[in-house]
């Protein structure tokens, strides 16, 4: 089946299927973990998975940032104290040696990302400390992924070329929007150099990959002063773009109580800020690899998406694809066969329990057979537009529209407004309906039937 790879912005379809819905970084979703899946359980899944299971990917999580920024809604530490990241990363190196020691075999790890918080908190000789540490408890293979999320206030290109000695050849820059006002009404101001510098020294470097991350809907956003910030990002070429959607959730994320709403761009223009940014985007040559992220038709993003291996987890969209995930650090989640377990959230409970010789564990899932059908139908949708029941049929042994007969039901509607085509042997997002695919997913989502509450997500769009 041929799903045509435009992107089109229907404002109708926008309007009546902008609900509130998981971003599937994971099937089950975070919020559907148990805390009777504790310590043990994630150990003992550790322990069976044996050195034939395939490679590894690590995530690091580095809560601390300098400043606050109100629009965030991260796990993250504010304080200006670095000397905390020490003893934070005491604690990390006695997690990877945990960890390391129920992994069996000599498991190759092809993809580290280091996330936050803000992870260039660390000083050179922390971050050295902490790559040194991943090398001496896990087998990191020689030109390894290695991406980092990077804030480029006071990141130096001296920094970067640091970066890249210690094995980073991928970044992401934080910048959200360039217009001073905005910058201003969200409390992270920065300037074009300071994002220009860090962008240079990437490449000069050998970064195989630059990405930044922009957010549409902040206080004080026009179309004119978004224009100009995409204009900025154009001219700074980054091979990767996220345009995140804000979600003002004021009751969930405290710091976010301190936006003005009344600077708020209204219900009529946020989404066309989103299609101002599709359009320049589009016009520049930028692809859309799926939901928010956009990437140059040369970059590895665009590359699996095209031959059929894009994946997705935790971090977003990744190439990696069969990888157990190993998360370390305050609330990071780890993925390990068909289980999951999340980290404690605070740096207290993280770090009491492994000062008691217990991985910190405060939650996690086993996946039912049913969890893994529905997980690869929704990966399916979200990273390639497109469904092939024989496929799902084949590997799960299930008759499709048996199982799902509740589920293409509901999709007949959806069909109808034109956001996909049901066809015997496929289903195919439309160009309409690229941008609202978690709209479509949500329908094969056992637990969004079994519970109508969705009030903890944010909009589609």
């Amino acid at each position: 089946m041929n799903v045509a790879k435009e992107l089109v912005f229907d404002p109708q379809l926008m309007r009546r299927f902008d609900v509130q819905g998981p971003r599937y970084t994971s099937y089950p979703t975070a919020d559907r973990f148990n805390f009777s899946h504790d310590a043990r359980a994630h150990a003992a899944r550790l322990d069976a998975r044996t050195a034939g299971a395939g490679p590894l990917s690590i995530y690091v999580h580095i809560p601390f940032c300098d400043t606050i920024c109100y629009y965030c809604a991260c796990n993250k530490v504010i304080t200006k104290d670095h000397s905390r990241a020490d003893s934070y990363l005491d604690t990390l190196l006695r997690e990877m040696a945990m960890k390391a020691a129920l992994v069996k075999g000599s498991r190759d790890v092809t993809q580290i990302h280091l996330g936050g918080g803000t992870p260039t908190f660390l000083d050179d000789a922390q971050m050295t400390r902490l790559m040194d540490g991943l090398r001496t408890h896990f087998r990191v293979t020689e030109g390894a992924q290695c991406s980092i999320e990077l804030d480029p206030r006071g990141v130096s290109g001296a920094r970067v070329a640091h970066l890249g000695a210690l094995g980073f050849n991928r970044i992401s820059v934080g910048v959200q929007d360039f217009d001073p006002i905005v910058q201003r009404a969200v409390n992270r101001v920065q300037s074009v150099e300071e994002t220009e510098i860090v962008l240079r020294a990437a490449r000069e470097n050998g970064f195989v990959s630059t990405g930044v991350d922009l957010i549409y809907g902040l206080p004080g956003q026009s179309l004119e002063s978004f224009d100009a910030t995409l204009a900025t990002l154009l001219r700074l070429a980054p091979d990767r773009v996220a345009i995140y959607h804000y979600a003002h959730l004021p009751s969930q994320f405290k710091p976010q109580r301190r936006i003005d709403e009344a600077m708020l761009p209204g219900p009529e223009v946020r989404p066309l800020l989103l299609k101002l940014a599709i359009d320049r985007l589009h016009d520049a040559g930028y692809v859309h690899v799926g939901m928010d992220h956009f990437a140059r038709p040369d970059d590895e993003l665009a590359q699996a998406q095209r031959h059929g291996r894009l994946q997705r987890n935790f971090q977003g969209y990744s190439t990696h694809a069969g990888c157990d995930l190993i998360g370390l650090g305050v609330s990071a989640i780890s993925r390990v066969g068909a289980s999951f377990a999340q980290n404690h959230r605070t740096i207290e409970s993280w770090s009491s329990a492994i000062n008691d010789g217990e991985l910190p564990v405060m939650r996690g899932l086993d996946m039912t057979a049913d969890d893994s059908v529905r997980s690869a139908v929704i990966g399916a949708l979200m990273c390639h537009f497109e469904l092939s029941v024989e496929a799902i049929e084949s590997t799960y042994a299930i008759h499709f529209a048996d199982y799902f007969a509740p589920e293409l039901e509901e999709l007949r509607e959806l069909e109808a407004a034109g956001l996909l085509t049901i066809e015997p042997e496929w289903i195919g997002i439309t160009p309409r309906g690229r941008l609202l695919v978690r709209a479509v997913c949500m329908v094969f989502d056992r637990y969004l039937r079994l519970d109508t509450e969705t009030v903890r997500y944010s909009k589609v769009m």
